[in-house]
C-alpha cells in the first residue's frame, strides 16, 4: 500500500507542517488507519479512500490519538498528492464535514494550493483567565481589544489574540489547565496570534496547541487559520488579506495566505506543499 510524505505550508523540504498520505483504497479498517496514524505520529495521517475524479475523492484525517471531520494542512496536502497523480488544478475532496475544493494558483516555485473552507460559525466567548491558565500566561498577556471566541469552519477552535510576540514566545500548556478548559466544549484546538512577526513579508505570528487531539503544538494549521480569517473579518468589519507565519517556535517554519470576503463570508486558506518522500506499507 503506497504512501507519500509532503510538507505543506512552505516552499523548501523539512519545514512546514508533516503529512502522511495513504493509498488505503478502502482496504483498511479504522482502527488500523488509526495505529497507522499513531505509527505516523505527524499532527495528521490522511488516507486516500476512493480514486474517482468524477465524484470527487473520499478522504479521511486521523490525528495520533482519533479521527476528525477536517484539518487544513492534511487538505492541501492530499490534494497536492492527487495533482501530481491527476494534473489537474481542481481538487474536490469528499470529508466528513463536505467537499472542500482545492484549486492551484501560479506555476513552478511560486505554486499555490488554495482550499475554500465552511462558512465560520461563531460560538462561545470565553473569560480570560482560564484561557490563559491553560497557556501558563496573565490574563494581561491576553490582548483587550478583541474577544477569546470559538470559532468553526469544521473543526471548531478556540481563538485567542495576545498583546504581542513576548507573550507568544513564552506560552506553554498547563495540561490540568487545559483538559479543564476544553474537556466540555468540542473546541479542542487553542489557537493563539499577534500582530508582531519576525519576517516584514508576514503580518501575523501564530502557534497552536491541541494535546487532547495527540497534537502538543502544530507547526502550521490551515483549519485554525480559516477560523482565524473568519474571526478577523468579524471583529474588523471588512475583507482579509494576510499572511500568517506560524511554527517557529518549533523548528518548523510555516507561512500560510488568508483571503476572506465580508460579504459573502468566504475564507480560502492557501499555501505550498513540497514532496518529501513515497513508500509502501508492508
Amino acid at each position: 500500500m503506497r504512501f507519500h510524505i509532503v510538507d505543506v505550508f512552505t516552499q523548501r523540504r523539512y519545514a512546514g507542517n508533516q503529512l502522511a498520505v495513504v493509498e488505503s483504497r478502502g482496504e483498511l479498517s479504522d482502527d488500523e488507519m488509526q495505529r497507522i496514524a499513531a505509527e505516523m505520529d505527524y499532527s495528521e495521517t490522511t488516507f486516500i479512500e476512493s480514486f474517482d475524479p468524477s465524484g470527487g475523492y473520499d478522504v479521511r484525517i486521523f490525528t495520533p490519538s482519533e479521527e476528525i471531520p477536517f484539518a487544513g494542512h492534511p487538505t492541501l496536502g492530499t490534494a497536492a498528492v492527487l495533482r501530481e497523480r491527476t494534473g489537474a488544478d481542481e481538487i474536490d475532496l469528499e470529508l466528513p464535514v463536505g467537499t472542500i475544493p482545492v484549486r492551484t494558483e501560479g506555476d513552478g516555485e511560486q505554486e499555490t494550493l488554495w482550499m475554500t473552507q465552511r462558512q465560520p460559525e461563531f460560538g462561545e466567548r470565553l473569560e480570560r483567565e482560564p484561557v490563559a491558565r491553560a497557556l501558563s500566561l496573565s490574563p494581561d498577556d491576553l490582548s483587550g481589544d478583541h474577544p477569546v471566541q470559538i470559532v468553526s469552519t469544521g473543526l471548531p477552535t478556540i481563538i485567542v489574540p495576545l498583546t504581542g510576540r513576548v507573550a507568544l514566545e513564552r506560552a506553554s500548556i498547563d495540561r490540568a489547565a487545559y483538559d479543564a478548559l476544553v474537556e466540555s466544549r468540542d473546541a479542542k484546538n487553542v489557537f493563539i496570534f499577534c500582530a508582531e512577526p519576525r519576517s516584514d513579508d508576514n503580518d501575523l505570528a501564530a502557534r497552536m496547541f491541541a494535546p487532547y487531539l495527540g497534537v502538543p503544538e502544530d507547526p502550521a494549521t490551515g483549519s485554525a487559520n480559516g477560523c482565524l480569517a473568519g474571526y478577523l473579518v468579524e471583529q474588523r468589519g471588512d475583507d482579509v488579506a494576510l499572511r500568517v507565519e506560524q511554527g517557529y517556535e518549533m523548528g518548523r517554519p510555516s507561512v500560510l495566505h488568508l483571503r476572506a470576503d465580508e460579504h459573502s463570508n468566504s475564507i480560502d486558506v492557501g499555501g505550498s506543499v513540497v514532496r518529501v518522500a513515497t513508500g509502501e506499507l508492508l
